[in-house]
Formats: C-alpha cells, structure tokens, sequence
C-alpha cells in the first residue's frame, strides 16, 4: 500500500523550512528583547540544574527560586534552545508543565549532558 501524494501543495499546508525559520526568527527576537540580567539569571539556573543529572523544565527553576516567571513566555524557549546549542542542556522528553499558568500543557524536559557535566565536574 503506498499513500496518495497530491502534485500540488494543498492550501493551508505549513512548510517545514518556513515553519523552521519562523521558529528560529521567533527565538532571536525573544533572545535580543531578553534584558541581560535576566538573561545571565536564566543562563546560570539552567547550567545549576543541568549539573544534576535529573530531568527539568522551566517551572523547575521558578520553584527553587532560581529565576521569577518571564514577563512573556517566549523568554524560557530562547533559554532552553540558547543553552542546547551552547551543549549545556539536551531533550529529556515530554511531560506535562508544572507551571500553573499554562494549566498542565505538554512542555520539554530538560537533562545537562554528559559533555556538560564532565567539564564542570
């Protein structure tokens, strides 16, 4: 059985490389509009956590009191994926948001990698 394949594009279908783009758009606005205290405090609570080895997400460094709640949510993803890059942090999954304000959405968790942990230890 092989699947149907239209020779036009449907209207209304997202491009991955446009769906990319405006991704990584979207996280360098976030990343120039981040205030660099706030940016330093985020950039220093993610590598404190990663350094443990258990899994976390964003609500976890609000509830250790590592960083206040954003003034705009865009702010965690252009910590997260800054961090990624940086090889400070890796995909740990999908789980549920502790975050009250998103009412228990599905969000990343995050684990430091092994790289990361080696070099700080």
């Amino acid at each position: 059985m092989t699947q149907l394949q239209f020779p036009i594009v449907p209207q209304g279908t997202v491009s991955p490389a446009a769906a990319e783009t405006a991704k990584q758009d979207g996280i360098a606005r976030a990343t120039a509009n981040t205030p660099s205290d706030r940016a330093t405090a985020c950039r220093a609570a993610i590598e404190l956590m990663a350094r443990r080895s258990q899994p976390f997400q964003a609500a976890d460094l609000i509830a250790e009191d590592l960083v206040d709640e954003p003034d705009h949510p865009a702010r965690w993803g252009a910590a997260f994926n800054g961090a990624a890059r940086a090889g400070v942090i890796e995909e740990a999954g999908y789980v549920r948001s502790k975050r009250a304000t998103v009412h228990g959405s599905i969000c990343k968790q995050w684990i430091g990698t092994a790289s990361f942990r080696k070099v700080v230890a």
